[in-house]
């Protein structure tokens, strides 16, 4: 197992290439499984998150080539419809596997998923839009059993109590591509990522209007065949090399970005002090005026993205006066508080709220990541930090970020792995 050691006290100067988003080609890959065509799928990261995804639909009966950010999937010899515990328990979008199962083989048995200890990000609203297509489901044994004759367009609403479910919005809207007649979702997710599948299915052959809005209509068609695709850039990546500019004091292009997809992102770093240009799809982002405070709710796309709680809060913790972040999508997603605190900060959570005020600075300490973005978050925290941070359980961060310290490296931060 790996660790990273981050000297800091650099500021940060250069350009940085995103790479494709990772919440976007996970399902994008499980949609393969609607056809025996082959799917081309360009501008893919390597990342754990993915290589579990490609051993996924492998063991269903897919070839998978994975080479320099293009991945082939076309149909084998053989078929199967059991997603095993091993590989789903790993990572919550590998059940984005069950829809597709389920619409083209009529039956599905998949493992319940894993993924980050962030709280409890319960299938419900995945098994109630499925059955509202007409599945027949039970839990057995730690698996969700589907089985269907044929499954039927319907009215579905996916609202839940912390909003609309990205992954159950994508689960539905591929099974609905093959059902028959025509189905529409009330209180789907809008992300960025949600429309990147739309885009890729419709390129399949599907019938779906709507997306990036809150009601989704589908109309059923008979096959889908291949298609090439090339995934969206990722976010969430982009908006934390944005945060490493200005938690270092530096000065950073980002490039291969869609600004659009990070306006309350920019807004808050703008309110925090940041100047922000938009060139085209890059970004360029340097401090303007000292730091100040703010408060942040996160909300379902286009609000503040959960995704970047964890590291918006280690700016947030070098940042004069008391910022407030409420978390309304992921309430106990706030192990990093505790690391936070260990390198100096002064954070405290009440409920679903983290006040933090801020301190003149941080100092390295050997500190262990929870989850993926939290990994960031202490990554980030590291590079202002005086003396050396060491980061453990960096195998979170390759869940989710490619190739982070060789990036970190090229705008001048001193940054390394070691082994445990």
């Amino acid at each position: 197992m790996d660790k990273l050691i981050i000297e800091g006290g650099i500021r940060l100067k250069g350009e940085v290439s995103i790479s494709g988003a990772k919440n976007a080609v996970l399902p994008i890959l499980a949609a393969t499984l609607l056809t025996d065509d082959a799917c081309i799928i360009r501008g893919v990261p390597d990342l754990r998150d993915v290589h579990t995804m490609l051993r996924i639909i492998k063991s269903l009966g897919k070839n998978v080539e994975f080479d320099k950010g293009v991945v082939v999937v076309t149909k084998s010899k053989y078929t199967n419809y059991v997603a095993d515990y091993k590989l789903v328990s790993t990572m919550r979008a590998s059940f984005c596997v069950l829809g597709p199962l389920l619409a083209k083989l009529k039956k599905a048995k998949v493992s319940l998923p894993g993924g980050c200890v962030i709280g409890i990000r319960p299938v419900d609203l995945h098994i109630k839009g499925l059955k509202a297509l007409g599945a027949e489901i039970d839990i057995q044994g730690g698996y969700v059993v589907a089985n269907c004759t044929g499954l039927k367009g319907t009215n579905i609403y996916l609202g839940g109590i912390y909003g609309s479910s990205v992954l159950g919005t994508d689960n539905i809207m591929m099974a609905a591509t093959l059902a028959t007649g025509r189905t529409v979702i009330e209180s789907a997710a809008c992300e960025p990522e949600v429309v990147d599948l739309a885009e890729f299915l419709i390129k399949m052959g599907a019938k779906i209007r709507g997306y990036g809005t809150p009601i989704i209509e589908i109309e059923g068609v008979k096959e889908l065949h291949g298609a090439e695709h090339t995934i969206i850039p990722d976010r969430i990546e982009a908006g934390t090399f944005m945060i490493s500019a200005l938690i270092t004091g530096g000065s950073i292009t980002v490039k291969n970005v869609l600004p659009q997809h990070l306006g309350a992102v920019i807004d808050k770093l703008e309110e925090m002090g940041a100047s922000i240009s938009r060139l085209g799809n890059s970004i360029r982002i340097h401090r303007k005026t000292s730091l100040k405070p703010v408060n942040i709710i996160t909300l379902p796309y286009p609000g503040f993205p959960t995704d970047m709680q964890a590291q918006i809060m280690s700016l947030m913790a070098i940042t004069p006066g008391i910022s407030i972040i409420t978390e309304k999508i992921y309430p106990d997603r706030f192990m990093h508080i505790a690391e936070l605190n260990r390198m100096g900060a002064h954070i405290q959570r009440e409920g679903p709220h983290a006040i933090i005020e801020g301190v003149k600075k941080l100092s390295g300490a050997p500190v262990m990541a929870s989850d993926l973005r939290a990994s960031a978050c202490l990554v980030l925290a590291g590079l202002v930090a005086s003396g050396k941070t060491t980061v453990s359980r960096i195998y979170h961060l390759e869940r989710g970020y490619e190739n982070l310290e060789q990036k970190l490296q090229r705008l001048g931060a001193r940054i390394w792995r070691e082994k445990e």
